[in-house]
C-alpha cells in the first residue's frame, strides 16, 4: 500500500469519527431538549501529532484542548498550525502550575482549570502585562481522588467572590473531572452537581456576570454530561484513537 494512500485512509477514518462524534453531540443534545449548537466540541490533542491536528482542522475542527503548557507551545507555536490560526482556538484542560501561568496566558483563548485565588492573581498579573482580558473556567473538586485538583464546594463561592474582582480575568464557568468509571451513568451525579453549583452561584449574585459554561464531559462520558448541562466537552480518543499513553483525565 502506498504511503498516499495510507494517509488517505487515516483521513476517512478521522472524518467519520468526527461526524459520529457530532451524530452523538446533537442526539444527547436533542434528547435534553437543548440545542446542538451550544455544545462546543473541545478536540483534545494531548500526544498528538502536530500532522494529525493539521488534518482536524482542514476537517473543520476549531477548538483544542492542550493539558500541559509546554506540549502546547510547542504546537500552537509551530509554523504548520500558525498559518492554519485564523479561528483557531487553544484551550488548557489540565492542571497548571503557576511558574507556567505567564506563558498560558499567551497561548490559550481560555483556560479551564484555575484553581486557587494564588493561581488566579498570578493569571491576572500576565494578562495585564499582555494587555488581554483572560477567560478562565474555576475547577471544581467533587471527588475525593487526592489525584485530582480543583475548588473543594465548600469554598467556592467564597473564592469565586474574589477572583471575580480581579481585573484582568473573566470568569465564564465552571469545569469538573469526576471519577472514571466504565459506566457513563455513574458519573451524572458529578454533573448535575456541577451544574447545581453554577445555578446556585447565578442565583446568588456573587458575581456581577452570570456563569454560563459547565465544562464536564469526555470521551467515555459526554453524552450523560450534555443531558445535565455541559456546554463543552472534551473528546479525544474518540477523534484520534487510543494514545500510545493515555490519562483517564484527558480522554
Amino acid at each position: 500500500m502506498s504511503t498516499l494512500r495510507a494517509i488517505g485512509m487515516i483521513d476517512t477514518q478521522l472524518i467519520e469519527n468526527i461526524s459520529r462524534i457530532y451524530r452523538r453531540i446533537s442526539h444527547a443534545a436533542i434528547r435534553a431538549g437543548r440545542k446542538p449548537e451550544d455544545i462546543k466540541l473541545i478536540v483534545v490533542t494531548k500526544t498528538i501529532s502536530i500532522q494529525q491536528i493539521k488534518k482536524a482542522m482542514d476537517a473543520g475542527l476549531r477548538i483544542f484542548g492542550e493539558s500541559k503548557v509546554q506540549e502546547a507551545q510547542t504546537k500552537v507555536m509551530s509554523d504548520e498550525l500558525r498559518v492554519m490560526n485564523n479561528g483557531i482556538e487553544w484551550h488548557l484542560i489540565g492542571h497548571l502550575q503557576k511558574n507556567k501561568a505567564k506563558t498560558a496566558v499567551e497561548l490559550f483563548e481560555m483556560i479551564h482549570s484555575i484553581d486557587s485565588l494564588e493561581l488566579a492573581e498570578i493569571a491576572d498579573k500576565h494578562a495585564k502585562k499582555a494587555g488581554k482580558t483572560q477567560k478562565i473556567l474555576l475547577q471544581v473538586k467533587l471527588s475525593d481522588e487526592t489525584s485530582k485538583y480543583g475548588i473543594s464546594k465548600d469554598n467556592l463561592f467564597g473564592l469565586i467572590k474574589k477572583i471575580s474582582e480581579l481585573k484582568n480575568l473573566s470568569i465564564k464557568g465552571l469545569m469538573t473531572i469526576p471519577p472514571f468509571f466504565e459506566s457513563p451513568e455513574k458519573a451524572r451525579p458529578y454533573f448535575s452537581e456541577l451544574r447545581a453549583l453554577r445555578d446556585a452561584i447565578n442565583e446568588s449574585r456573587v458575581t456581577s456576570r452570570e456563569l454560563q459554561d459547565l465544562s464536564m464531559g469526555m470521551t467515555n462520558d459526554f453524552e450523560v454530561a450534555i443531558e445535565e448541562g455541559a456546554t463543552m466537552v472534551r473528546i479525544g480518543t474518540a477523534i484520534f484513537g487510543e494514545r500510545k499513553y493515555c490519562h483517564k483525565e484527558a480522554q
